[in-house]
């Protein structure tokens, strides 16, 4: 696969550990949503939210929701690229979607998404998406569609 034939805007690579596959061979299945996890952190992280140190984030965001699609296997020391980026974004919540593939033979391996759900560090509740984050996201995905009024 061309390295940038993803619509989604960030990728990163990860190779698939020994451990990371199940007793068949081949990766895990709760594996693909780490990897995509994880990449979505590294994504985070440049467009300036500390998600990978919840001690410094303006918030918490929790996870409320996941799907994914398996498309085809990956077996131990394959090397995953995993494209993220932001489809949708609310008020207080947002998706991201995740598509990987072997990196070297380009066949996609599985795709999906991830509701994220913004809230306060002491309550616990929903809050606004904090708006530098939400301003890092809309300039680095100008095209994408927020159902926030401006």
């Amino acid at each position: 696969m061309d390295k940038n034939a993803s619509t989604l805007p960030y990728s990163d690579t990860v190779r698939v550990r020994f451990s990371d596959t199940d007793a068949q061979g081949h990766l895990y299945f709760a594996n693909y949503l780490v990897y995509a996890d994880e990449v979505v952190g590294h994504y985070m992280e440049e467009l300036g939210f500390s998600a990978m140190n919840p001690g410094q984030a303006p918030c918490f965001i929790f996870t409320v929701n996941l799907n994914c699609s398996y498309l085809d296997e990956c077996k131990a020391f394959d090397i995953v690229r995993v494209w993220v980026g932001y489809s949708r974004l609310g008020n207080s919540s947002a998706e991201v979607s995740f598509e990987l593939y072997n990196d070297q033979s380009g066949v996609q391996l599985a795709r999906g998404s991830f509701t994220q759900v913004f809230t306060d560090k002491q309550t616990r509740k929903a809050i606004p998406i904090p708006p530098s984050f939400r301003s890092a996201i809309e300039t680095r995905q100008d095209r994408l569609q927020s159902s926030q009024p401006k």
